[in-house]
């Protein structure tokens, strides 16, 4: 029997489903260090894994390492143990699973070397400058008024979020000797106590800071306007003094300036701020401050669950069953799951926090797997909006908007209140239509029409990005009677415009903040009241606080009464009730008024009658009957490929090939067309797997994964396996 060589086994970013093995004579090397490697017909940066192993190949047959980049490990062995836990879990390709917990330009080979400190403040000229002399350089007037406005020092990835691309009026502030960088705050700022809390508060911190030495999942289920940031403040505050560090995850890069000021404000550490809006070299420095403990706060959006802390105290995840925390492609995990599976692995608490928690979270609490902590009470005097159904049925509507609406948002301007305007569809029409013989614009690359957009005259596709102008006469039948048909947020503006003319508008979606600082520069409108009326989709359902907003209208709430995702139901409640939460959050009484075709609907009398608890009670029981999750498990393997065909046979012989695995435990369901099956100019399929016991379903997924890889047809078709898909698209 041939000895065996020993070697290194290291991870490569490559859709493979092993780790690979390299010679290396280079005693330095340890696990969780970068090497560079030949793999094919180059060199690629990978990551050492395990060092001094045996192999099954003989040494022949191996290649050496060419070089070693670092000289100490970049991940240590909790990160390395949640990578691995995450590809198996997911079942995904283990050198991308760990390859995904490192910064881009560390990927690529960079040096782990600390950019110089990018933080900004006034210095006391710049305190003392009047403003209104930098009339004639706005943006420079722009940056010193953003920094006025700060509790504390601004890094520059947050003033480039914010107000677009600054670095060099921040070079020129710095010339001038109007801003300066910062010191990082001392351990004294924490004196900073903030806002008394209320009973209900202060038992939740409580419960949490009573068991910070040890895994202690909770969620926190908090009315909206409860004050669940406030609880979050003086946890971490907790947690700070023991020295340790925090993870604060959001869902949405918008919901991280405001919550930056507000930490530092009270807690007066350095933050992290880590989303796709910066720089690979700003993420870097992040990472590299967060991993040697210098940063003893991190918020940031989903990717940030692989930031590594040097002494980690506590993670809390807002907005918990926010959709944002799950990657749609590559490896497809579920960033609130790692964070709980990591919080376990470190022994400390995690909280999970939301107005409308995911289903799987509270049938986790009803268990007894997490402790189930509530906030009933809106922080202060603020009370909780009325809620209202508006019967659209035969009624006379002003482009969607009927006429009670319109009365009643009146009478709230009049009151000098604010009203938003929600609808989950941007653009100005979502079907172009011709009236003559009933042909309508559609995407030449996917299964779904054109939606209209007026401000660009464009046609364009939500789904694909495809874009183009739209037909002066009908291509079908050359009429020139082309309408645009149905509701977007271009024309509840243009409607708005004309009905309340000297009255400040803000419309905020994805195409009015897609320039850096645009979305800043709309809530600045707002929180001023320049804006008196505010138009939106889902950005605005979550996390923001306007304090004079005292009416919503909900135009459109029928969407998720029948969709055919079994989830609609519960994102459609989750989605009413933290719309409506922006409402009454002030001193004025709020109201919410939700227009609909089915005002007898038993899911909306439930949730307006019980709340979201009941409505989720229901729901759960529904879904037990069922045997949807969380009382299930699924898994959905996806296939692609410019025709029918591939994708179709593939999923055949996986089909055929999990047959004999899934025993009584696990069901098949397909392989069937996706329901768009043509997307981005490819025909896409799926096939679903089921079962009641999760440990059935990732025991057939392991032995049927490797089968996968070596079938011929796999390298016909673009496929992915989705372990715990949230939607069926």
């Amino acid at each position: 029997m041939p000895e065996k060589t020993r070697i290194i086994r290291v991870a490569i970013p490559a859709p493979l489903p092993r780790l690979f093995d390299y010679l290396c004579t280079d005693l330095t090397v340890a696990a969780g260090m970068r090497v560079r490697v030949p793999f094919g017909p180059r060199p690629v940066v990978g990551l050492v894994i395990e060092t001094d192993v045996l192999s099954d190949h003989p040494s022949e047959q191996l290649k050496a390492i060419k070089t070693v980049i670092d000289n100490k490990p970049l991940l240590g062995k909790d990160m390395l143990s949640l990578c691995q836990w995450t590809a198996s879990y997911y079942h995904h390709a283990p050198g991308e699973a760990y390859l995904a917990a490192l910064p881009a330009a560390l990927r690529r080979g960079e040096p782990a070397r600390l950019p110089p400190p990018d933080s900004w403040q006034l210095t006391a000229a710049g305190q003392a400058l009047e403003l209104d002399t930098l009339k004639r350089a706005p943006r420079q007037q722009q940056v010193l008024a953003r920094l006025r406005q700060a509790t504390g020092a601004v890094e520059g990835s947050v003033l480039c979020q914010e107000l677009g691309s600054v670095r060099p009026i921040i070079k020129a502030l710095q010339d001038k000797g109007w801003i300066e960088q910062a010191k990082p705050p001392t351990a004294a700022a924490l004196a900073n106590a903030g806002p008394a809390l209320s009973t209900d508060q202060t038992a939740v911190v409580k419960a949490v800071t009573d068991k910070l030495h040890g895994f202690h999942p909770c969620l926190l289920e908090g009315i909206t306007g409860s004050g669940k940031t406030e609880v979050y403040i003086q946890i971490i505050r907790a947690v700070l003094e023991q020295d340790q560090q925090a993870l604060v995850m959001v869902p949405e890069i918008a919901l991280t300036p405001q919550l930056v000021d507000r930490f530092r404000s009270q807690l007066g550490v350095d933050i992290a701020v880590l989303h796709s809006g910066l720089t690979d070299t700003e993420r870097m420095r992040a990472w590299l401050r967060a991993a040697n403990g210098d940063l003893r706060l991190v918020i940031g959006t989903r990717s940030a669950i692989f930031t590594p802390l040097a002494r980690p105290g506590v993670i809390i995840v807002d907005e918990e069953h926010d959709s944002s925390y799950k990657q749609q492609d590559g490896l497809r995990y579920s960033a609130r799951d790692l964070a709980v599976r990591r919080a376990q692995m470190s022994a400390i608490p995690i909280v999970l926090g939301s107005a409308t928690p995911s289903l799987e979270s509270l049938h986790n609490a009803q268990r007894g797997r997490y402790t189930h902590l509530r906030l009933p009470q809106r922080a202060g005097l603020a009370e909780l909006p009325s809620m209202r159904l508006i019967d659209i049925r035969r009624a006379r509507l002003r482009e969607g908007i009927s006429e009670a609406l319109l009365t009643s948002m009146q009478q709230h301007l009049d009151k000098g209140g604010q009203v938003m305007l929600f609808i989950n569809r941007r653009g100005f029409a979502p079907i172009m239509m011709c009236h003559a013989c009933g042909w309508s614009a559609e995407c030449q690359r996917c299964d779904t029409r054109l939606t209209y957009h007026r401000g660009i005259h464009a046609l364009r596709c939500h789904h694909c990005g495809s874009e183009r102008r739209p037909p002066s006469q009908c291509p079908a039948c050359n009429a020139n009677e082309l309408l645009p048909l149905g509701l977007g947020t271009e024309r509840v503006e243009e409607v708005l415009r004309a009905q309340f003319r000297h009255i400040g508008i803000a419309r905020i979606d994805r195409d009015t903040t897609r320039r850096k600082g645009s979305l800043q520069a709309l809530l600045d409108e707002v929180n001023s009241q320049r804006a008196q009326i505010l138009i939106g989709t889902q950005m605005l359902a979550k996390g923001h606080d306007f304090p004079h907003l005292s009416l919503v209208g909900v135009l459109d709430a029928d969407g998720g009464l029948f969709g055919s995702d079994f989830r609609a139901s519960e994102h459609m409640a989750q989605l009413i009730t933290q719309v409506a939460g922006r409402a009454g959050r002030g001193e004025r009484p709020g109201e919410v008024l939700i227009q609909t075709h089915h005002p007898d609907h038993p899911l909306l009398l439930q949730l307006l009658g019980e709340g979201y608890d009941g409505f989720a009670n229901s729901v759960l029981e529904e879904r037990q009957a069922a045997g949807y999750p969380p009382f299930a498990s699924l898994a959905l393997l996806r296939a692609e490929a410019p025709d029918a065909d591939a994708p179709r046979r593939f999923l055949t012989l996986a089909a055929n090939l999990a047959a004999p695995l899934c025993g009584k435990l696990v069901e098949r369901w397909g392989p069937l067309p996706a329901p768009m099956e043509r997307r981005a100019g490819r025909m896409r399929a799926q096939l679903l797997l089921q079962s009641r016991e999760r440990a059935a379903l990732h025991s057939l997924l392991k032995q049927l994964m490797p089968q996968l890889y070596a079938l011929p047809e796999a390298r016909k078709v673009r496929w992915s396996l989705d372990v715990d898909p949230i939607d069926m698209l």
